[in-house]
C-alpha cells in the first residue's frame, strides 16, 4: 500500500509518500515541503498548496491520504491556517477518489515512537531509522508528513479492517433478524 501523509500548514505544508504495511518493510517514495509566503493573500496560498498536492497525487498515485487532525492550539490564527490547508488536502484526495484518514499528533507519535508524548526530535529519529534514510528529513514538516504516512500504514489498515468487520457483522445480524421474521 502507498500512503501520502500531509502535515498541513499555510507557511509550510509537509508531504511524504511511503510504501509498506503491517509486516511489510517501509520504503520512502518521496518527501517535500510546500512553502507559501506569509504576506500573500489566503486564496493564492491555498491555491499553491492545492496545485502541489494535486501534482503529488498524480505523480505518486497513493492508495490513501493521511492528514494530521487539527487539534486545539492557543493561536487561533495558526489553527485556522492549519485547518484550511488540511481541508485542501482532503478535497484533493476526494477529487482523486482516494480515502482520507485523519490522525491526531499523539496517534502518530505513538505509532512511530511507541509514545504519544514523544517530541519532534524523537519522531524525526524514528522516521529516519524506519525508512533507512541516510540523513533526517528536514524541515520537521517533512518528517511529520512521513510519520503520518507510516502511522496510517500501520494503524489505518487495521482500523479499516475493523470497520469492515463491524459492518459485515451488522449486515449479518440484520439478515438474521429478517430471516427470523420471515419464519413467523
Amino acid at each position: 500500500m502507498r500512503v501520502l501523509g500531509v502535515d498541513p500548514g499555510l507557511t509550510r505544508c509537509g508531504l511524504g509518500v511511503v510504501d509498506g504495511g503491517p509486516g511489510v518493510p517501509l520504503r520512502l517514495a518521496g518527501t517535500t515541503v510546500i512553502t507559501t509566503p506569509a504576506g500573500a493573500d489566503i486564496g493564492s496560498r491555498l491555491l499553491a498548496i492545492e496545485e502541489q498536492i494535486d501534482l503529488w497525487l498524480r505523480r505518486h498515485q497513493p492508495d490513501a491520504v493521511a492528514v494530521e487532525r487539527v487539534f486545539s492550539q492557543h493561536n487561533v490564527r495558526t489553527v485556522m491556517g492549519t485547518a484550511q490547508a488540511g481541508a485542501v488536502a482532503i478535497v484533493c484526495a476526494a477529487r482523486h477518489g482516494l480515502p482520507v484518514a485523519l490522525h491526531t499528533p499523539s496517534e502518530v507519535k505513538a505509532a512511530v515512537t511507541g509514545s504519544g508524548r514523544a517530541d519532534k526530535a524523537q519522531v524525526t529519529h524514528m522516521v529516519t531509522r524506519l525508512l533507512r534514510m541516510p540523513d533526517p528529513p528536514r524541515p520537521a514538516d517533512a518528517a511529520d508528513a512521513l510519520a503520518l504516512a507510516i502511522c496510517h500504514l500501520w494503524r489505518g489498515g487495521a482500523q479499516a479492517r475493523l470497520a469492515e468487520g463491524a459492518a459485515l457483522a451488522a449486515e449479518r445480524a440484520t439478515a438474521g433478524v429478517a430471516r427470523g421474521a420471515d419464519a413467523r
